[in-house]
């Protein structure tokens, strides 16, 4: 029997999915590893999909997505990202995992470059990987709160270096750069003559009230800059599947053209979810928020108790905090610490290299549940420390 494709069967698990099945068969675990929403989708959302399910929105849409639902992202895209974009060159996907997917695919070819952060999203690297491409990575370090330093990345650009992603507000480190540097990401990359894929998934979830988000597409003189969206955590829509990107119309238009051998098209049902979500009341988004809001400071405040090393996230739902494993690897740390404490997180090792020594927690967890799992955190570090 002929083996299976190499590059797919070379990706490793999911580190996360790993924690995630194991916590599953734990009742009473704390969940602290995947980033889910624990908000149930707003009603009037689910009662808007229910509507057009009734309606007959049930069918085909275009490649790109529906046109009513893209002008109003253009519109939202102006009022809440602050640039300019045409309809026509917004093309809305499955999910936010499908707009990275088809930006990669439009920008790599084989043996191509890109620069990752690290700690970083791990499927991104996953992502270049199954396309031939080479992921090469730049530091984000907990010292200088976890914010790219432009001149650290330049020096890694190479001739074979084609595309640099950036996150922010961030997963893992909840960091959000200022608009400074986003400017300075985006001249870079006109020095270089990359392209600059932004995943802005988090936009709206900005957690510290002195913090701003600032979309790179704000600076971008000479389209290249490519910018993802989602609905999945700003409306907890994780589900739903609708995430969407914003691009040159070279790339929009090579991107509506992969959707076809893809996906086909994006969910018409899920597609009038988002417009309802766009254009419903915002109590329930502002409830929401200020819960991840009130969740971040219990954390900051419980890590510090426990004594544990971290840089307050300033936005989305996450937190690194550092750790001393007693010299195990980063995932049996958090197995150990599954099975011993019963609290289950993401261990560093699934951001890249620059992870090691750092578990993520999720503030997508009831406040109790938060201080105690860092109360276990920290006591368990520091039995591993004793025993090392």
């Amino acid at each position: 029997m002929r083996s299976l494709a190499r590059p797919a069967n070379a990706l490793p698990r999911s580190e996360i999915r790993v924690l995630f099945d194991r916590a599953a068969e734990r009742p009473g675990a704390m969940r602290l590893e995947v980033g889910e929403p624990s908000f149930n989708t707003p009603d009037h959302i689910i009662e808007a999909a229910l509507r057009a399910a009734r309606e007959g929105h049930t069918g085909y849409g275009p490649n790109g997505g529906l046109a009513s639902l893209r002008e109003l992202l253009a519109h939202k895209i102006r009022q809440i990202d602050g640039f300019e974009v045409s309809p026509g060159d917004i093309v809305v996907t499955p999910g936010g995992m499908n707009a990275l997917y088809s930006c990669y695919r439009a920008l790599i070819n084989p043996g191509d470059e890109v620069l990752l952060p690290t700690p970083g999203f791990p499927n991104m690297d996953a992502m270049v990987r199954m396309m031939g491409g080479c992921p090469v990575f730049y530091p984000l370090r907990a010292a200088d709160g976890y914010l790219p330093d432009p001149e650290r990345i330049a020096a890694l650009a190479t001739e074979r270096s084609t595309t640099l992603f950036v996150n922010t507000p961030a997963n893992p480190t909840g960091a959000v750069f200022p608009a400074r540097l986003m400017q300075d990401l985006v001249e870079l990359c006109n020095r270089h003559d990359l392209w600059l894929l932004s995943d802005e998934v988090y936009d709206e979830l900005v957690l510290d009230q002195g913090s701003v988000h600032t979309s790179a597409a704000r600076f971008d003189t000479e389209g290249r800059v490519i910018t993802v969206f989602s609905f999945s955590k700003v409306y907890a829509m994780t589900g739903w599947r609708v995430g969407y990107a914003a691009a040159p119309s070279p790339v929009a238009d090579l991107m509506r053209k992969l959707q076809e051998p893809q996906v086909s098209c994006p969910s018409t049902i899920s597609q009038k979810a988002a417009e309802a979500a766009l254009l419903g009341p915002r109590e329930p988004i502002r409830a929401m928020l200020d819960a991840y809001r009130r969740r971040r400071e219990v954390a900051v405040a419980a890590a510090a108790e426990a004594g544990l090393g971290f840089v307050a996230p300033a936005g989305t739902m996450y937190m690194m905090l550092e750790v001393d494993t007693g010299g195990r690897s980063m995932l049996r740390f958090a197995l150990d610490l599954l099975d011993d404490h019963a609290v289950s997180v993401a261990p560093g090792s699934v951001f890249g290299p620059g992870g090691d020594g750092y578990v993520r927690i999720s503030l997508a967890a009831e406040d109790g549940t938060i201080a105690e799992g860092l109360r276990r955190i920290g006591a368990f570090s520091r039995a591993r420390t004793l025993v090392g």
